[in-house]
């Protein structure tokens, strides 16, 4: 009986021990204060794991003028990747996904003097924009800090109260906010091809305070599946180092730069983003061949024998590292 005993709790302690090994991390929110980025970014192991046997594309599709194109079909698109044309197995023209918003709003110093503005242009965009009980919304606000002001959720007056109380003041971190945004939450619900996942910037796109860099922001919101839109906060008329930053984030992952250069244009051109939000495509395959390397792999989308038409969608994908 004491053999038996001594075997119950080698075994007992043997499974508590493989309990803590495989309790599931639990990922921190949008924090007040960042956390430092470890010595090594590359060498640091992404919460966020992609599907490398199923690639999903959301997109619209524009004429010259800008006009979204919305009857097209299945047949009009191909899919280049690795330079090899893939074989697509489901499409959808003008997708119901669930939206899964993230408002990140520039709160430094440099737009204070039409603040109060954005404010009420992102809090119209928001009531036209989420549905209740199927989309959800957060706000985030970056100035010497990212924080997260509001958590996702689909009550929009709560979203719209978060907005009024923000203050402006300080640095900008921008960076830091898309990347703790894309991570942290954004990416949470999963399947990741079930949900469309954005980013809407209000700001001038200068930084001067993050820990993460532009192109690791751009990765995670990459390998989030998130496309980032921007409405520049910068009325000059002069295109400055900002407004290239914001062009560039949104070209690689899909996205659109809007330049009002009238504080009256800002709730237009969050119109704007309201419309393509709800007149995209919806594309998916799987790799062929299938590539597990950790590496970013182009992909590109276009309507076949339409050179009249431009294709607004990300410019490709991470393979996960097996």
């Amino acid at each position: 009986m004491k053999f038996r005993a001594l075997l119950a709790a080698v075994a007992a302690a043997g499974a508590g021990i493989w309990a803590a090994e495989q309790k599931p991390v639990v990922q921190q929110p949008v924090v007040q204060q960042p956390a430092q980025p470890p010595a090594s970014q590359a060498d640091e192991p992404t919460r966020i794991q992609v599907d490398v046997t199923r690639v999903s594309l959301l997109y619209t599709v524009t004429d010259r003028k800008g006009r979204f194109v919305t009857n097209l079909t299945k047949d009009d698109f191909e899919v280049i990747d690795s330079k090899k044309p893939q074989t697509v197995l489901e499409f959808n023209a003008e997708s119901d996904l669930p939206l899964r918003l993230g408002i990140l709003i520039d709160t430094s110093n440099s737009i204070r003097d039409r603040f109060k503005f954005e404010q009420d242009a992102a809090i119209e965009f928001l009531n036209n924009t989420i549905h209740a009980n199927q989309d959800r919304a957060m706000l985030v606000s970056f100035d010497t800090r990212a924080e997260l002001i509001s958590d996702l959720v689909s009550d929009t007056e709560k979203l719209a109260t978060a907005i009024r109380q923000l203050r402006p003041g300080g640095g900008t971190s921008l960076y830091d906010a898309i990347f703790f945004a894309c991570r942290d939450k954004l990416s949470q619900d999963q399947p990741k091809h079930k949900f469309r996942r954005a980013i809407v910037i209000v700001s001038d796109g200068d930084d001067n305070q993050s820990q993460y860099t532009r192109d690791q922001a751009l990765e995670m919101a990459q390998k989030a599946d998130v496309v980032i839109y921007a409405i520049s906060t910068n009325i000059s008329k002069v295109e400055s180092d900002g407004d290239k930053v914001l062009k560039y984030l949104t070209a690689e992952t899909g996205g659109k730069a809007f330049f009002p250069f009238k504080v009256e244009d800002l709730e237009q051109s969050f119109e704007n983003i309201a419309n393509e939000l709800r007149h995209q495509y919806n594309i998916a395959y799987r790799p062929d061949p299938l590539k597990t390397d950790g590496l970013f792999h182009l992909i590109d989308l276009r309507v076949k024998n339409r050179k009249d038409l431009v294709v607004h969608v990300r410019k490709g994908y991470y393979a996960l590292k097996m």
